[in-house]
């Protein structure tokens, strides 16, 4: 009589589905160096033939690196590696040219458009001016290095800084613009945090999802003598930054 031959133990253990086993591996391989922050990854076509699968699985394991904070999407440039959030301090005299430099990253502007036009109420108010003066109005761009942090909107009373457009345009930072129209020192005088999601205009600006988190700081800047002198409103990346306040803005 012929043996029967045995078959072999069935594995009945739950396998990982395919698109989490290449998300853990893009995931060591970011954490062992091989992909440094801002590198971008090979697009999902180069993914999907190194990995034996199609492009919606490479999606699917993209999504999943995503939503750990591990890379982020740039439409129509590709994924990048995410850069752990800069620790951003609020105080009495915030600079945004000191924080980066102190975090040992370099600091930049995009400006995107500069006009003098009447004030709204919101903004006569927090500078202490009548409603319709004219103000100076600045939007743009808060950069490390080439990766956007801010869009940003500083609002300043014209009869006040009559060459200031000229200075922020030509100027680094706000503080020497301000130093240029005889400005030596200003002071934080409130801040205010709100959390909101990105619109698809600043999602686009920021290189980030639409709906991705943002922290929208309300800040007014006075002199020594306690006047007004800018009005600013910046929507950080939740993803990028981490606003700390500092002991001496508690206090205040």
């Amino acid at each position: 009589m012929t043996p029967t031959a045995t078959p072999p133990p069935s594995d009945n253990r739950p396998r990982s589905p395919v698109w989490a086993a290449i998300a853990t591996a893009l995931s060591g391989e970011i954490a062992s160096g091989h992909y440094s922050p801002g590198d971008k990854l090979p697009t999902e076509a180069q993914l999907a033939t190194r990995f034996g699968v199609n492009r919606h699985t490479v999606r699917h394991a993209l999504a999943r690196l995503a939503e750990d904070g591990l890379v982020h999407a740039r439409r129509g440039a590709g994924v990048f590696v995410s850069a752990a959030p800069l620790d951003y301090p609020i105080g009495r005299r915030t600079r945004f040219h000191q924080n980066l430099s102190a975090a040992g990253q370099l600091p930049g502007r995009a400006h995107l458009h500069i006009e003098t036009r009447p004030c709204d109420q919101r903004e006569a108010q927090a500078l202490g001016l009548s409603e319709g003066t004219l103000v100076h109005v600045c939007e743009g761009l808060s950069l490390a290095g080439a990766v956007p942090l801010a869009l940003f909107r500083s609002v300043f009373p014209a009869a006040r800084f009559s060459n200031l457009p000229q200075r922020l345009a030509e100027l680094a930072s706000v503080t020497q613009a301000l130093a240029a129209e005889g400005l030596a020192d200003y002071t934080r005088a409130s801040t205010r945090i709100v959390a909101k999601t990105a619109t698809a205009m600043q999602a686009n600006l920021l290189h980030i999802a639409q709906g991705a988190p943002l922290l929208r700081t309300d800040a007014i800047n006075q002199d020594a003598t306690g006047v007004p002198v800018e009005y600013g409103r910046t929507w950080f990346s939740g993803d990028r930054v981490t606003l700390s306040v500092t002991p001496d803005e508690i206090d205040r």
